[in-house]
């Protein structure tokens, strides 16, 4: 294998493997420094920043130590990191191994830049194969899974990408000892600015990622799109629908940085391209943002790839050529790139705790991006340069190789994980078992994604009524939370956006889903979204009328407007019918937004088990998970077992019917 191949698959996995780390590391930073939303969002924030601007440092680091010894210290840091994060700590223990990796990678990266003029390739493949292997595992990654399968796996990805660094570390040392090359020196740069190749690459790297992991090669995402988005009946999970636009998304990534479009028509329909889907990612239409967003930001990033116009083009490493300033430029752009990442990351996420517009963070992101590439450079011909165009990193056979294999696995992941089948009717029951819980997006209070933890205290029950239900948020590392516990329940599921198109609530149910509807709440000062989802349930010929909800109260003040619209949503949707309503409701008993439910007629069915102190789930002080029935339903067997699966108690309670 030549040089640059070798750097191209070390690149690959090494990407690859970052990913894993910061698909724990950002809901540790959540939900163990953060404490979901008891730490201040700025200091939140400046803690997560704090390590991107800590990694500044890295190429000065590499330009004083070199860049092979610092690569190869910080891939086996790195290494190091994934691997035991593979052991689930949970805890304290947790958040800094992965804030370890975090800066590991970070100065991997770094140093990875100075040696590596032409980083498209790699860095196309390893958002690609870890999106693939993260759809293959259902959205449920190796670290939070456990046990012999995600070790055996683990103890492939990890010591290849340390193998393969090892190797190109002798290849580069090899390289030295046989000299300058002839085209690292004798340029005649002295004097004169020269373009330094693939600055623009490295700098997109951040901004890439964070696009690739949000919207375009989001797993998640492409579950959540896969239901039926009518307006009639919103949320309904529609097996195997999610599997051939998802394996779209890697086809068209692919092709567009891997194989080149030409120049003039590229720079203007890729960057086009990325910002349309971006725009449709906010507006909530997710089929046509991510497919969108994976070919223009594919394209946008094979419009980099180029070794420049300059005499300093044909200096495939920071050598003798410029004495080391072509690296040392690509490092601090490659850090540049990841601040990026950083900054879009905490405010798009920042803003439900602080209350402004984030629509614009992936926008501004794709934005730049679009920007970057549209004016980078035409590749070189040899007329202008005096040396040969630039050719793909990689044969054509690889490439072609290579994206037919990542597309199919793509479309066998999707396949492989599909959701519940809606339920056949039956026999209509005397009583339903009905659970309400607040999951956290999955993430116990030891920080961990526990989802066999939430099954365990769910499984027995005919309706769940879900509140804070994650569906593929980056900053929680991408799990389509509803499809893995849907799965582990046997249970099909309505799902309803409420702070943005993949996180809302949930109505999952062992009897046939006939009709719903949502209706999106005032915010009323608050500053995450809300909304109440109706859905019509089938038990055996009679009707039952389900609504969850999660009131989202102002700073200070009580959900009393919210709660007024439920309760007259509810009344309406259910027209008569038995109605069951419930979730996390932020009020307690004694409250005025409690009142607004009591007031329109509906029956407190935890009453006979008060107090049932529900949060915090460690310490439980406040009763504000809920549930209300319809006069005529009796409430029995109320319970709020003890678990630490989520920050809230689950509650429990068997309705029986008039």
């Amino acid at each position: 294998m030549r040089h640059r191949h070798l750097s191209t698959l070390t690149l690959a996995l090494g990407i690859a493997v970052l990913l894993d780390v910061l698909r724990v590391w950002l809901p540790s930073v959540i939900t163990l420094f953060g404490r979901a939303a008891e730490t201040p969002a700025e200091l939140l924030g400046a803690f997560a920043l704090g390590w991107f601007l800590l990694a500044l440092a890295a190429p000065a680091l590499v330009r004083r130590t070199g860049a092979a010894p610092v690569g190869l210290v910080a891939a086996v840091v790195l290494a190091a990191a994934r691997l035991a994060l593979t052991a689930q700590p949970g805890g304290p223990a947790q958040l800094w191994l992965a804030c370890a990796g975090l800066l590991a990678g970070l100065v991997w990266l770094a140093a990875t830049a100075a040696s590596v003029p032409r980083p498209v390739a790699g860095l196309a493949l390893g958002m690609a194969g870890n999106a693939v292997g993260h759809a293959l595992l259902g959205t449920e990654d190796l670290v939070w899974r456990g046990g012999v399968l995600a070790w055996s796996l683990s103890a492939l990805l990890v010591p290849a990408f340390l193998a393969a660094s090892v190797a190109v570390r002798r290849e580069r040392a090899d390289t030295s000892a046989a000299g300058p090359s002839p085209t690292g020196a004798g340029h005649g740069t002295t004097g004169r600015r020269i373009r330094v190749p693939g600055r623009r690459a490295w700098l997109l790297c951040g901004p890439a990622l964070l696009l690739a992991g949000q919207v375009a090669l989001a797993p998640a995402l492409w579950s959540a799109a896969a239901g039926t988005g009518s307006p009639a009946f919103p949320g309904l999970a529609r097996p195997g629908s999610g599997a051939l636009p998802g394996a779209l998304a890697v086809l068209l990534f692919l092709a567009a940085a891997l194989f080149r479009a030409p120049a003039r028509v590229a720079r203007v329909l890729w960057p086009l391209a990325l910002l349309a889907g971006s725009v449709l990612f906010v507006t909530g239409h997710l089929v046509p943002a991510y497919l969108l967003t994976a070919a223009g930001l594919g394209g946008c990033l094979a419009l980099t790839d180029t070794t420049g116009d300059g005499p300093a083009a044909a200096d495939d490493a920071a050598g003798p050529g410029d004495d080391g300033r072509a690296g040392a430029r690509r490092g601090r752009a490659a850090a540049l790139g990841m601040l990026v990442f950083a900054v879009a990351t905490v405010a798009y996420y920042a803003a439900y705790d602080l209350g402004y517009p984030n629509g614009w963070a992936p926008v501004a992101t794709a934005v730049l991006v679009a920007l970057v590439a549209a004016t980078a450079p035409l590749r070189a011909t040899p007329a202008s340069s005096g040396a040969a165009s630039p050719g793909p990193v990689l044969p054509t056979t690889v490439r072609v190789t290579v994206l037919a294999g990542l597309t199919a696995l793509a479309a066998l992941g999707a396949a492989l994980h599909v959701p519940p089948a809606q339920a056949r009717a039956t026999a209509a029951p005397a009583a339903v078992r009905v659970a309400a819980y607040n999951i956290r997006m999955g993430f116990g209070l030891d920080g961990r994604l526990d989802l066999d933890a939430l099954a365990r205290e769910l499984r027995g029950a005919d309706i769940v009524l879900l509140s804070e239900v994650d569906r593929g948020w980056w900053l929680n590392g991408g799990h389509d939370t509803l499809a893995l516990l849907a799965r582990r329940l046997e249970m099909p599921y309505v799902f309803a956006p409420a702070a943005d198109p993949v996180w809302g609530d949930a109505v999952l149910s062992r009897f046939p889903a006939r009709s719903g509807q949502t209706r999106r709440l005032t915010a009323h000062g608050a500053p995450t979204g809300a909304q109440a989802l109706g859905v019509t349930l089938d038990l055996g010929g009679r009707e039952l009328a389900v609504v969850a909800t999660h009131l989202q109260p102002p700073p200070g003040r009580d959900p009393v407007e919210q709660a007024r619209e439920v309760a007259a949503f509810a009344g309406r949707y259910a027209a008569g019918r038995p109605l069951v309503l419930g979730g996390d409701l932020n009020t307690e008993p004694a409250d005025p937004a409690f009142a607004e439910f009591t007031g329109a007629g509906l029956v407190d069915a935890l009453a006979p088990a008060r107090p049932l102190r529900t949060s915090p789930a460690d310490d439980p002080r406040t009763q504000i998970d809920h549930v209300f029935v319809s006069p005529g339903l009796t409430a029995t067997e109320v319970r709020a077992p003890r678990t630490e699966a989520s920050d809230h108690l689950p509650v429990t309670l068997t309705v029986t019917l008039p």
